[in-house]
């Protein structure tokens, strides 16, 4: 077994009530890792407190609202954070003439807005450590726009161009800037997808999805617990030489020959 040398290290977890948040925040306990567990609902975060008493804290709360974000700063130095996972669901799935303008502020404040701010937070701190570790999750349609979901494909773009340019600022400082961006996944995220697809192809559940797995070149979604395993692997400590990168993790979708 790998040993990621992350046990007893502490880690923000954003999104931990489900799909990825929830893979990664498992896998990060299991490493012996501690984590400051953030999502808006509370039950999953208690069960997970639940199976990990004395390495879990949760805070509960929209992290759009500045002052989730607050708690979160006051957090970073008495809990001596080493690295942040920063992810939240993703905005309506929409093509580009459905949108109105008052979607695109929302989708602004729910993908961007407050990922820049936690992540401006985290790197001055972790710039003051001289280590630290900041993975955002985000898509594929980073690389390769996804249809009917413009909302996504533009401000996770914008995410990453973010982070490109952030990791420049960091990297002598110890601190790895990096994007992950994931395909099609069983996670409760796909759902708004295939049920898109589903209102324009008038076809059922059941081939959507199948004609969705069949054009990916593995023949199969991917589950959370695969993309955990990298998500902690660019968290712990063995991966200070990658930063500034967006990762896919897609089972070959990308057709791009850097995908």
């Amino acid at each position: 077994m790998m040993d990621l040398k992350i046990g007893k290290q502490t880690f923000l977890v954003c999104g931990a009530s489900a799909g990825f948040g929830h893979a990664v925040a498992e896998r990060l306990l299991e490493e012996g890792a501690n984590i400051i567990a953030v999502a808006r609902r509370e039950e999953k975060l208690t069960e997970l407190e639940s199976a990990f008493p004395e390495q879990v804290k949760t805070i509960v709360g929209d992290l759009t609202d500045k002052e989730v974000i607050n708690q979160l700063e006051a957090l970073f130095s008495s809990h001596k954070l080493q690295g942040a996972f920063i992810n939240a669901g993703g905005p309506p799935a929409m093509s580009a003439m459905e949108t109105s303008m008052e979607q695109w502020d929302e989708a602004f404040q729910s993908v961007m807005r407050w990922k820049i701010d936690l992540s401006l937070r985290l790197a001055r701190y972790f710039s003051s450590e001289n280590y630290g570790r900041i993975l955002f999750l985000e898509s594929q349609s980073v690389k390769q726009p996804i249809p009917s979901l413009v909302l996504s494909n533009s401000f996770r773009a914008g995410v990453v161009g973010f982070a490109k340019t952030l990791s420049l600022e960091v990297a002598k400082k110890g601190v790895t800037v990096n994007v992950l961006a994931p395909g099609s996944h069983e996670t409760p995220a796909i759902k708004r997808v295939i049920d898109k697809r589903i209102e324009e192809s008038g076809k059922d559940f059941e081939e959507v999805k199948k004609n969705m797995e069949s054009a990916i070149p593995v023949g199969r979604m991917g589950n959370a617990e695969e993309l955990s395993s990298l998500a902690v692997w660019l968290l712990s400590p063995l991966s200070g030489y990658v930063t500034g990168q967006t990762i896919s993790h897609d089972g070959g979708n990308i057709k791009g020959i850097f995908g």
